[in-house]
């Protein structure tokens, strides 16, 4: 069972990597340069979380890092 999750979370990870490839070009060939970088940061960290070089999730060390609990945002209201 665990394998199978394993092997399911890699392939969702290299689909996920080939997309933002693919939207990094769509960024860089419409000159819009922060975006292609943000996108690559992306690319760059899946990269590392398929090597193991990298956490799934970095928001509970971030939190604890900070001393407080992450709370998400509430309802946004637009006036």
């Amino acid at each position: 069972m665990r394998r199978q999750l394993n092997r399911r979370r890699t392939e969702t990870l290299d689909y996920v990597q080939a997309m933002l490839g693919q939207l990094r070009i769509m960024a860089e060939a419409e000159r819009c340069d922060m975006l292609a970088y943000l996108i690559e940061m992306a690319y760059v960290e899946v990269g590392d979380i398929l090597r193991g070089e990298r956490p799934l999730r970095v928001g509970e060390e971030r939190d604890r890092a900070a001393g407080m609990a992450f709370q998400p945002p509430g309802k946004v209201k637009f006036q």
